[in-house]
């Protein structure tokens, strides 16, 4: 699969420096988001690390990025751009603020190969529940910008990114954005095909939780006798309509080589489906991880939700989360998540909206007799439990 993947982009990249150079202009476009949430939080907890603690009050927690999309469109048909995804707030985006960082070359016929630091095609074809401006996304890690359920913040859950024990848009081993290639095929009557490759994971480590990343960086040279390498994943989406439905459902499929001693490859796949009629909007997902002992659990999730788009500026939903890492040590150890959310999102003007909404979210530990997420805590997490709800509202910009 690796060579045909490479083949393919190769010849496409050679015929499009093959073709005649043009005068056409660049368009230097540019966008964005800017939301800001305030909360207020009630916090019931009896972890080890959190004893003595006092979570409950009002809190503050903003999502934003700008993109630079400057392209080209040639004589011939072909465009030729760049995506570069810079964190606007002062706490993302690793040590020089930039997220995503990629090339693009398109066409029509062509279809669309990305190069550059990037998520997966599977990750960026995934139908999930169906999501209202505004939220705090529970079918996301942004929900730990409220509640400190992650063992990292002294919680109970391992809350590891880009992962199906707390989202639908997973990725093997939750490697993020690490130099990549995709190529998308034009969507025929509705149908499209991803098909992505790295060479390694944002780490090699074999430990619990494997972080770090490697935003908008380099490989350097990958040897591929030790860590994690050659990661593919492929996808297949599906969006038509007809009589009234709009119709999105999409597959993906994820496994890398693992080079680590006694361990296995790892695995990612999701299935998600969305039906649309008359305003209303229902959906939903099912994904698992399966990390071939390089970590010390695997998980599993889903997700389902709808919402409705009244006549007029507002827009309601309701939508669940629920997620669990089960341990691989044999004696069943088990961290659960779960989450629940409606909301209600109003359009003040083009690109501005005000969201209000409400949110219950859990983790608990069961007796956790192997020590799985004790020793990934580094304090007794055994029958233990976090448990928030939160009142929101938010101001949602985009541009």
């Amino acid at each position: 699969m690796k060579q045909k993947l490479l083949s393919t982009s190769a010849i496409a990249l050679a015929v499009g420096a093959a073709l005649p150079a043009t005068a056409q202009e660049w368009d230097m476009d540019w966008g964005g988001f800017h939301t800001a949430h305030v909360a207020y939080v009630d916090v019931d907890t009896n972890t080890p690390n959190h004893a003595g603690a006092d979570f409950d009050g009002v809190d503050i927690y903003t999502e934003a990025e700008i993109h630079f999309t400057p392209s080209v469109t040639l004589d011939n048909g072909m465009t030729f751009g760049i995506n570069v995804q810079m964190e606007s707030t002062n706490n993302g985006g690793g040590a020089v603020g930039i997220d995503e960082t990629f090339l693009s070359v398109s066409s029509d016929t062509l279809g669309r190969i990305d190069i550059g630091n990037e998520n997966s095609a599977g990750y960026k074809m995934t139908v999930s529940a169906p999501q209202v401006d505004g939220s705090i996304w529970i079918n996301s890690p942004s929900l730990s910008g409220f509640i400190p359920l992650s063992i990292g913040a002294g919680g109970n859950s391992p809350w590891v990114f880009r992962d199906v024990g707390i989202s639908a848009w997973a990725e093997v081993l939750g490697n993020n954005d690490v130099p990549r290639i995709t190529y998308y095929t034009p969507s025929f009557n509705g149908l499209t095909v991803g098909v992505s490759y790295a060479a390694t994971v944002n780490s090699v480590a074999s430990a619990a939780v494997v972080g770090g990343g490697n935003n908008a960086g380099n490989s350097f040279g990958v040897d591929r006798n030790i860590g994690v390498t050659d990661v593919f994943d492929v996808a297949v989406a599906y969006s038509q309509s007809f009589n009234g439905f709009d119709v999105d459902l999409s597959a993906r499929y994820g496994t890398a080589d693992s080079n680590v001693a006694g361990t296995g490859d790892p695995e990612v796949y999701v299935f998600g489906a969305s039906v649309g009629y008359a305003g209303f909007t229902f959906g939903g997902s099912y994904g698992e991880n399966k990390n071939g002992g390089l970590r010390t659990f695997n998980s599993e999730g889903w997700a389902l939700g709808a919402t409705y788009d009244l006549a007029g500026p507002w827009t309601f939903g309701v939508d669940t989360y629920q997620g669990e890492y089960n341990g691989v040590n044999g004696t069943n150890d088990q961290s659960e998540f779960e989450a629940y959310q409606i909301i209600a999102n109003r359009t003040l003007g083009q690109g501005v909206s005000w969201s209000v909404y409400g949110v219950y979210a859990e983790t608990s530990v069961n007796g956790d007799a192997g020590g799985t997420f004790s020793t990934l805590a580094g304090s007794a997490l055994a029958n233990t439990e976090v448990e928030g709800y939160l009142i929101g509202t938010s101001i949602n910009l985009t541009f």
